[in-house]
């Protein structure tokens, strides 16, 4: 009997000393800064992930979510990730241009035919660059969402429809295929977007799908071109001395969360969100949802084709080696089978 006894003694104590050491660590209180709208599918599934963060760091790790540019302006994300005056941020590096050029490949025309795989290549391809790149800001994940098109109050069918409009761009490398198309950009961020349609500032938008509803843009445009012309690459970025201030067990845990499953998993749903935009546009009444023919679409590739050489020489105007970094990105998109 008192072997038995010693025995599950013993049992008890090394199931004790077994404990996560996350049950000794201090409670971190962490605040994620989205500034989309709630209804946005992307605020349930951060929700989600940051649910599963805590449970993992067996409740130490606590998160509180403020969507909607509650604590700063879309276009101030990434630095507030680095002030700390949010602990992780939903940034659009093509909100700054120029800053952020190696991520920008991802911003290419016609680069991405599948959300999810897009997402897995980028994230895979970009986390071995964005301790350089991004090195103010501790790095979570990369991810796109699922490719958007033109929509407006004029039909764009040839690249050079472009001239002369005034267009809000999704993101900084179409801000330069804009310019470059002899239009004028309109700098806007997503949830200033239809005020400036509204008011005739902008003709046009470049805009993924099923946002076009959420964001009301569906009320203020006629016209959607129906071809997979780019995505918007996006960062979960983190402030340094949040992380840093974390126990080896508590770092883990936000390591195990900022990987490329977590990256896809976080932005699925969205992903599936804009798709269906598309089928719920054609079938809205008083817009037109046109399709270009091949020698269209082959004008809007020859058209973009100098945008590659645009990004390459900002790579190598901030020290890169554009060449080696596009093979390395285009092989990745190969093997997720991400490419369009």
């Amino acid at each position: 009997m008192k072997k038995l006894a010693a025995v599950a003694f013993g049992a008890l104590a090394a199931g004790l000393l077994a404990l996560p050491a996350l049950a000794q660590d201090k409670t971190v209180d962490l605040k994620i800064s989205i500034w989309l709208p709630p209804a946005h599918p992307l605020v349930p599934a951060t929700k989600a992930w940051a649910d599963d963060i805590a449970k993992a760091s067996g409740g130490t790790i606590k998160s509180a979510i403020f969507p909607s540019e509650q604590l700063g302006k879309a276009f101030d994300h990434y630095d507030m990730a680095r002030d700390g005056i949010a602990d992780i941020t939903y940034v659009n590096p093509g909100y700054q241009p120029g800053r952020f050029p190696v991520i920008a490949v991802g911003q290419l025309p016609f680069t991405f035919a599948d959300a999810d795989k897009g997402t897995a290549a980028l994230d895979q391809w970009y986390r071995r660059h964005a301790a350089q790149e991004m090195k103010d800001t501790h790095f979570c994940f990369a991810f796109i969402h699922d490719p958007g098109a033109y929509h407006g109050r004029k039909k764009v069918v040839m690249p050079e429809d472009i001239k002369g409009m005034k267009i809000r761009p999704a993101q900084s490398t179409i801000g330069q295929m804009v310019t470059m198309l002899g239009g004028t950009n309109v700098q806007a961020s997503a949830p200033e977007a239809r005020d400036v349609l509204e008011r005739g500032v902008a003709d046009g938008i470049f805009f993924p799908w099923g946002s076009m509803f959420l964001f009301g843009l569906d009320k203020v445009t006629k016209y959607s071109m129906d071809v997979p012309l780019y995505s918007t690459v996006f960062t979960y970025s983190m402030n340094k001395a949040k992380y840093d201030a974390m126990s080896p067990a508590q770092k883990k845990v936000i390591d195990d969360h900022c990987t490329t499953e977590w990256a896809v998993k976080v932005s699925s749903p969205w992903n599936k969100f804009e798709a269906a935009g598309r089928a719920k546009m054609k079938a809205a009444s008083g817009h037109e949802v046109y399709e270009l023919t091949p020698d269209q679409q082959k004008a809007w590739k020859t058209a973009t084709a100098p945008l590659q050489k645009q990004w390459a020489d900002a790579v190598t105007k901030g020290g890169g080696n554009a060449d080696a970094l596009y093979k390395e990105f285009q092989d990745t998109l190969a093997r997720n089978g991400a490419g369009f």
